[in-house]
């Protein structure tokens, strides 16, 4: 007899509910998964959870092994770990992340997990979907030795991208953002802290995560002549203005898209998401990334989290959901 499950549902935007699960029979290319955390990606997920995803980025905006439809009801999330209950024998008992919504329990073909690494302890690894895109906005973005780099944009996905740049040799680093608060984490990540308006500016390369018009608007005047900055953030609904009449043409400025989703053939040619999720995975045996998990919930407060989540009352970068142990 299976397993029983529950799964969180935002039944209507800015409500959410935990519903029981029917398991299926795990398949023979199948596993069945036991959670033990998952991760709330508060950018992404509050957009979601308030109803801001427009009708034009309702395919688009699919997460992997989502159920209904934007803007509800829906099962949306994509950052879980577990252990592996029942599957193939090299499989039963190993901790795995999957790109899977918040669910205590539940069944996906083997390709869909991918083996968390003994170093990496398993609290750590729900960040592997953040840090999977920040390796992607990389990859993009191709920094070279001493290049002077911002990123603009102090959330999860900010804060990722940052810690994957400190490792790169000779160039010269800051992350920028309203928040003052955020200086703390910039310190244990090993990274120079700066607010937008102390910001240092004539950069080669600025990487934008704010999600705002303003932070964009001064990624681009933090850039050197024939600097680039690489978006990252996504603005669900909301239209964005740039001041391109200034200096952007004189200044030969660049603007580009990191794509999430997939990896660019350009950049990384025969490059594949298993490879990728492979790379974010062993990056996170850095115990420096832990300053990206900054709470941590039980899976019954879920509906009680998220509004406070959505509204800012609780600020966070990862929020971590701990699911209960078996009966």
């Amino acid at each position: 007899m299976n397993p029983a499950a529950r799964a969180f549902w935002l039944s209507s935007p800015g409500h959410g509910e935990l519903h029981d699960v029917t398991l299926p029979e795990p398949g023979d290319d199948e596993v069945l998964v036991r959670a033990l955390y998952s991760g709330v990606s508060r950018g992404t997920e509050t957009l979601v959870f308030r109803g801001g995803v427009p009708t034009s980025q309702h395919d688009v905006m699919r997460a992997p092994f989502q159920e209904g439809d934007f803007p509800a009801p829906v099962k949306y999330g994509y950052l879980s770990v577990g252990v592996v209950e029942r599957g193939p024998a090299a499989l039963i008992g190993r901790t795995v992340f999957c790109l899977y919504p918040h669910q205590s329990r539940y069944v996906v073909p083997v390709s869909a997990v991918t083996v968390v690494p003994d170093r990496v302890p398993a609290a750590r690894a729900v960040l592997a979907g953040t840090v999977e895109t920040a390796v992607n906005a990389l990859w993009d973005a191709a920094p070279q030795i001493g290049d002077r780099i911002s990123v603009v944009g102090g959330g999860m996905v900010g804060c990722s991208v940052a810690a994957l740049l400190a490792r790169f040799p000779g160039i010269r680093l800051q992350l920028v953002d309203a928040d003052p608060a955020r200086a703390e984490t910039a310190k244990a990540l090993g990274v120079d802290f700066a607010t937008p308006a102390d910001a240092t500016g004539e950069r080669d390369l600025v990487i934008h995560a704010s999600a705002t018009e303003q932070g964009l608007t001064r990624a681009l005047e933090l850039l050197a002549p024939e600097g680039t900055v690489v978006e990252l953030s996504w603005y669900g609904d909301r239209r964005v203005t740039l001041p391109l009449g200034e200096a952007f043409h004189s200044r030969r400025l660049t603007l580009r898209a990191s794509q999430v989703g997939t990896v660019s053939p350009a950049a990384r040619p025969g490059r594949g998401y298993a490879e990728r999720m492979a790379l974010a995975l062993d990056l996170l045996a850095d115990p420096a990334l832990d300053a990206l998990i900054t709470g941590e919930s039980g899976f019954a407060e879920l509906p009680e989290l998220m509004p406070r989540l959505t509204s800012g009352e609780i600020p966070a970068l990862c929020h971590r959901i701990r699911y209960p142990d078996p009966a």
